[in-house]
């Protein structure tokens, strides 16, 4: 496993995080976006960055993908790895820092990047990163909380340097084609409420 300077103190608070999640059972489904956007994709190799607890990357696998899932946190693997084993399906978990582990280069049909916290100053390399392991005519799907949640949206981080915008990540991932770069808005439910909360959504595709 490799991690940045800094990124020892946040994987324990994850690895914190995600021992609470795991006491009162994480959410299995996936993400609506991720959903709705492969849809039209024919299944083949995918990445999951900073995949969590494998929600996503275990629906991937069940829809026929074959699934590399990368994540800093050992206990989000652990409860990955179960997940997995409880839907009767297989995918590659590696244990390490997105900021410093670099993909193989042009490799995957899908790269996904969901609810990536990361700082301003780190978040455009792992965003790199992903975007070189993007092979030709393949899709890069990045969503995550939107900047403009913090003041007129629902839950998400509160602190402003871990929030981006379309135009930011559109920035920051070089020269991929640019197919969707929008804010969506995403139902949050609480007990006796529903809330909306803003994401931003960015899909695109490096040419063949």
């Amino acid at each position: 496993m490799r991690l940045t300077k800094t990124s020892e103190p946040s994987r324990e608070r994850w690895n914190r995080r995600w021992a609470g999640e795991e006491r009162v059972h994480a959410s299995t489904a996936p993400s609506r976006f991720l959903v709705a956007e492969v849809a039209d994709l024919r299944p083949g190799t995918a990445l999951d960055l900073a995949c969590g607890a494998g929600r996503n990357a275990v629906w991937l696998a069940r829809q026929g993908w074959r699934v590399t899932a990368v994540d800093f946190s050992g206990v989000a693997l652990r409860m990955a790895r179960d997940l997995a084993t409880e839907r009767a399906v297989d995918a590659e978990w590696i244990e390490a820092d997105v900021v410093a582990w670099t993909p193989p280069v042009r490799a995957y049909d899908l790269v996904c990047v969901f609810y990536l916290q990361l700082p301003a100053s780190e978040r455009p390399i792992a965003l790199a990163h992903a975007a070189a392991a993007v092979r030709p005519g393949g899709i890069l799907l990045v969503v995550g909380h939107d900047l403009l949640n913090l003041t007129e949206g629902s839950g998400g981080p509160t602190q402003p340097d871990v929030l981006f915008t379309p135009a930011d990540v559109v920035a920051e991932i070089g020269d991929l084609r640019i197919e969707k770069a929008l804010r969506v808005h995403r139902t949050v439910e609480d007990p006796g409420a529903s809330r909306e909360a803003i994401d931003a959504l960015v899909r695109a595709t490096r040419r063949p």
